[in-house]
């Protein structure tokens, strides 16, 4: 397995941050690749839910399944994402500073397969690492881009 685990300050408080990360309009929002939700999302995010989203991989659209293994509000969302034999468990954990209220650390943990397999290859760790690497710095620049800016 590969673990990719990063973290930012956020310049905004644990609720905004929280929204910014469950709520449907705000996810296709800030996340480039999210396009739309395939049908009507209601609760969104509710342990045991599996939500499908249209999503941009590449030039190529897709459908990325996202079932949701754990819900701490405001404070922690587990979830496992796959986006055809691509399979990731993704978790977000949210906390605030007693001495700055108004910031969240925002921490992403990321576990995959150390290969994936495609039509007639394998993608290898250090691909599946770099990739990873790549989804988590781009997901805490996106949240913190988004939070900072929008009220």
């Amino acid at each position: 397995m590969i673990t990719i685990a990063m973290a930012t300050v956020i310049d905004a408080d644990r609720r905004r941050v929280w929204r910014a990360l469950t709520e449907p309009d705000e996810l296709v929002g800030w996340d480039r690749h999210l396009l739309a939700p395939v049908e009507e999302v209601d609760r969104y995010p509710l342990k045991g839910l599996s939500t499908r989203w249209r999503y941009r991989l590449g030039s190529v659209q897709v459908v990325l399944h996202d079932q949701v293994l754990e819900v701490a509000r405001p404070h922690r969302l587990r979830r496992c994402l796959r986006v055809g034999s691509l399979v990731y468990d993704q978790t977000f954990q949210l906390k605030s500073d007693p001495d700055l209220p108004a910031h969240t650390l925002l921490s992403v943990r990321l576990t995959a397969e150390n290969s994936v397999p495609l039509v007639g290859e394998t993608v290898n760790r250090f691909e599946v690492r770099r990739i990873a690497s790549e989804h988590v710095d781009e997901t805490l620049r996106s949240v913190r881009s988004w939070c900072e800016l929008e009220p």
